[in-house]
């Protein structure tokens, strides 16, 4: 009878020690996965937010921002005192206006502007980006039409070729100012965005150099990006001696030893041609269209009205 009872007790200890741990894992495995999937939905929250706001941040959705550099400026930047009239610095999307940005700022150590709000630029080196006023020295723009051209009282127009500019613009909105498209992007669609795009881009280039040079009518002065590539000195000098900046030999010293700088692209080659020979026969066509109307109108020289 005795052992009876010692049976019947350890059977119901163990029969307990059974459920409750039954019900401790049953209350695990029931709890954790909520646990789990509260905690990944807010990680994937805290994940969207921080892209969209380093999307928002650099103006681009969904891109990582360009990596910040560190420039050495040939002299601390300051705006200029007394601002003067606003001076345009007007050119087509890919053809160096950043590039001669920088080396306005190295060659004079005064701010310039721009009519847009590049966030990019605004952290890496154009503290002055979205001022468009007297107090810069060239206010970026790559508008045209009698409201883009109505504050300038003077215009620095740069004109590169069409073929390179639209490429380089095409490189941008893939990969930002110094970055690249894929070689991928420019087959998308088998080919037919990029024709579009050259086709759009290229009317948008005639028309822009044409507006600015036969409608702008204050001084302007006319600057081939590749004169600029191919003897930075002496093309510097007379964009300055245009603005009518003082000339450093100090600092214009500093801004060729300098001129690379971080805003302009190297050279990519591709492993194919993007230009079949038809866009090739129609860059060419409407190049020499804006090519002679500057060498008749303006030359790359002061010119007043």
């Amino acid at each position: 009878m005795q052992m009876s009872r010692v049976r019947i007790w350890i059977l119901g200890f163990l029969l307990f020690l059974y459920l409750a741990g039954v019900l401790f894992l049953s209350a695990v495995t029931l709890h954790e996965p909520r646990e789990s999937s509260y905690a990944s939905k807010v990680l994937a929250e805290q994940k969207s937010q921080a892209l969209k706001t380093r999307g928002l941040e650099y103006g681009i959705s969904g891109l990582r921002p360009p990596r910040r550099f560190k420039i050495e400026w040939c002299s601390d930047l300051q705006y200029q005192n007394p601002p003067k009239d606003p001076i345009a610095l007007a050119s087509f999307p890919g053809s160096g206006n950043t590039w001669l940005r920088y080396l306005l700022q190295q060659a004079t150590g005064i701010y310039t502007g721009s009519v847009y709000k590049d966030y990019g630029l605004l952290k890496s080196g154009f503290p002055a980006e979205s001022i468009a006023n007297g107090s810069v020295l060239v206010v970026k723009t790559h508008e045209w039409g009698p409201e883009a051209r109505k504050p300038f009282s003077k215009a620095v127009l740069l004109v590169r070729s069409p073929a390179p500019a639209i490429q380089a613009e095409f490189n941008r909105q893939s990969g930002g100012h110094i970055g690249f498209a894929s070689p991928d992007r420019y087959k998308k669609t088998r080919g037919r965005y990029w024709q579009q795009f050259v086709s759009d881009k290229l009317e948008g280039w005639k028309q822009m150099n044409l507006d600015w040079l036969y409608n702008f009518t204050g001084p302007t002065h006319v600057v081939f990006y590749e004169q600029l590539v191919d003897n930075v000195q002496h093309t510097l000098t007379v964009i300055l001696e245009f603005l009518e900046v003082p000339i450093s030999d100090r600092m214009l010293s500093c801004a060729l030893e300098r001129q690379e700088g971080i805003y302009r692209r190297k050279r990519r080659l591709l492993n194919f041609d993007p230009y079949t020979s038809a866009m090739k026969k129609r860059l060419q066509a409407e190049q020499q269209k804006v090519y002679e109307a500057i060498y008749n109108v303006a030359s790359p020289a002061k010119r007043k009205r």
